[in-house]
């Protein structure tokens, strides 16, 4: 069957369903594009990841992969998105044949994965939320703080249970729609995340000892860097910016036809950015000003934070907007990572929204329950090494994404190139062309290639 033939099959067939949802404006789409690129992959992940391979360097190559090869594949996503008006399994069976709707349905899959696991750290804020409201988080010992936190998500019942009530939260939204749910959360979300972020970092810097951290995190060491963190860079690259899970690709095919997406994709690069780098001068200084280790893993927040708002004028009042604001972030990403799902079954087997929210919410909690387990009653379960938890984050982050990242770039650099130029036909800059078919058909899978050659 030719593409123009799968394009219209799918065209009658969506016509007696009812007129796609779409942003009610491009400063709602972004917003919750860049809630969906900000979330825990900035406040939670990114000072972690940057803390364990070696600070400024990191961040130096972290911020050159956003703006190059980030960058192209947000565009190339959002493309796909706006040439389709659909979600990522419809949208690459349409544009490339039968055979491309696996690209689309791998997508799928990451986003349902990385949720899965992901609901656990959401969970983790509603209760630190809660113990910020009591007090009992605001410690001054960090070692008390750590043996809390190994004893709290150590218990299966409190890690399950927050996990789903997170996962209600993030329902509630998505069953909204895009309008009411996704574009208002974003909209009310995102500012107040920068607002609260940027009142911890005021308390943050001046700690002493900060500075060592700013350093730490500003000044870069070449000496630090390796081939392994070279390639965690770009694959951080990926997880910060939601590429490779159908996330963008949805949320671009709710797009109006005349919205610029070269302008749109940089202000969702930077908003994204802006947040990684706030997220570290809240965090890094603090670490250094308490003596704890920059690579101390997932936990490091939510160690490092409540000993600094135990020791401040009106800790309390600012461990809770802190928790509240990690809240905040988790929920405008996990709203992005389901989103994608839903759409599938949207367009795929035109389910309701409804249903397709309660049913993806219940699949993703019983996914979920692995990585939840994996600090406790499942700790010495290990696969290559690693606690379900982290090969649910590293199947992800370093084989999923750059897989579903390939798929897109293959598709619109090489199967779609004429009608995907079309975006860029207003552009001054001619030399944005070649550039971002470059990047796409000949940087992006050299880039995907050493990462699994790394990781694998």
């Amino acid at each position: 069957m030719s593409d123009i033939s799968l394009a219209s099959s799918h065209a009658s067939r969506n016509a007696a369903e009812p007129a796609r949802a779409g942003w009610g404006s491009r400063a709602g789409f972004v917003l919750a594009a860049a809630g969906s690129a900000v979330g825990l992959g900035a406040v939670w992940k990114f000072p972690y990841v940057v803390g364990k391979h070696g600070g400024g360097a990191f961040l130096l190559v972290y911020l050159a992969s956003v703006f190059t090869l980030g960058l192209a594949l947000l565009l190339a996503e959002m493309t796909i998105g706006r040439l389709t008006g659909r979600s990522a399994t419809t949208a690459f069976r349409m544009l490339g044949g039968r055979a491309w709707a696996w690209a689309g349905r791998i997508s799928a899959l990451n986003a349902f994965l990385i949720l899965a696991f992901y609901c656990v750290v959401g969970g983790w804020t509603i209760a630190y939320l809660l113990r910020s409201i009591t007090g009992e988080a605001l410690v001054a010992d960090t070692a008390r703080l750590h043996s809390q936190f190994n004893t709290f998500i150590a218990d299966p019942w409190e890690a399950l249970a927050f996990a789903g009530l997170f996962l209600v939260a993030t329902a509630v939204v998505v069953i909204g729609g895009v309008q009411k749910g996704i574009e208002r959360a974003g909209k009310i979300l995102m500012p107040a995340l920068f607002v609260l972020m940027l009142m911890v970092i005021a308390r943050s810097l001046t700690l002493p000892g900060a500075m060592d951290g700013v350093a730490y995190f500003l000044m870069p060491d070449f000496a630090q860097l390796s081939g392994e963190s070279l390639l965690q860079a770009l694959g951080l690259a990926f997880f910060s910016l939601s590429l490779g899970a159908g996330i963008i690709i949805a949320y671009g095919s709710y797009l109006p036809k005349d919205a610029p997406l070269v302008s749109s994709c940089v202000w969702v690069g930077s908003m994204a950015t802006l947040a990684c780098l706030l997220a570290g001068l809240m965090v890094l200084p603090a670490v250094f000003a308490f003596g704890l280790p920059p690579d101390a893993g997932p936990g490091l927040t939510f160690i490092a934070m409540p000993a600094i708002f135990a020791q401040m004028p009106f800790g309390h009042a600012v461990a809770i907007a802190f928790f509240l604001l990690l809240l905040f972030a988790a929920l405008t990403s996990s709203v992005s990572l389901l989103e994608p799902v839903v759409a599938f079954l949207i367009d795929e087997y035109a389910w309701p929204r409804r249903r397709a929210v309660v049913v993806v919410a219940i699949a993703t909690f019983v996914a979920g329950i692995p990585a939840a387990l994996s600090f406790g009653a499942w700790k010495d379960v290990e696969v290559f090494g690693r606690s379900l938890f982290d090969i649910m984050d590293y199947t992800a982050m370093n084989i999923g994404m750059p897989l579903g990242g390939l798929f897109v770039a293959a598709l619109v650099s090489w199967r779609i190139w004429p009608q995907a130029r079309t975006v860029l036909g207003g552009m001054r800059a001619r030399w944005l062309v070649p550039t971002w078919r470059g990047m796409c058909l000949v940087l992006t899978p050299i880039a995907v290639l050493a990462i699994w050659y790394q990781n694998l």
